[in-house]
């Protein structure tokens, strides 16, 4: 099976960034993939995902990623970072242009599993 990407597909999620779904059907329950795009100086809202293990694959620019109440983390091309289930997370765009990054999802996203959380 092939999954083509359309980037004509993209749109604003209200975590504040703009997605792509490459990969998110029930003929693949095991894990979704979305390109995620923030733009310059931008940042998502904190939220969590219910049952759900994410990993940010960064594919372009740089940025600050806060997982749970760790340290923040800087964040650049090539790196992964592993988001465990329920745990807040967000993520800024602190260098020049737009930073991109794949949401690898298991299970896969499901609208219902993401939560906002206040700031």
């Amino acid at each position: 099976m092939l999954k083509k990407h359309d980037p004509k597909q993209e749109y604003y999620f209200e975590e504040g960034c703009y997605i792509t779904e490459i990969s998110n059907s029930t003929d693949d329950e095991d894990v979704s993939i979305a390109r995620a795009r923030v733009e310059e100086a931008q940042q998502t809202k904190w939220h969590y995902l219910e049952n759900t293990t994410e990993r940010y694959v960064i594919v372009h620019g740089e940025g600050l990623a806060e997982i749970g109440d760790g340290e923040p983390l800087r964040v650049s091309i090539g790196d992964v970072v592993v988001i465990p289930p329920d745990t807040r997370q967000r993520i800024k765009n602190t260098g020049k242009g737009d930073l991109v990054f794949l949401a690898v999802c298991s299970p896969r996203f499901h609208t219902k599993d993401y939560h906002a959380i206040s700031e």
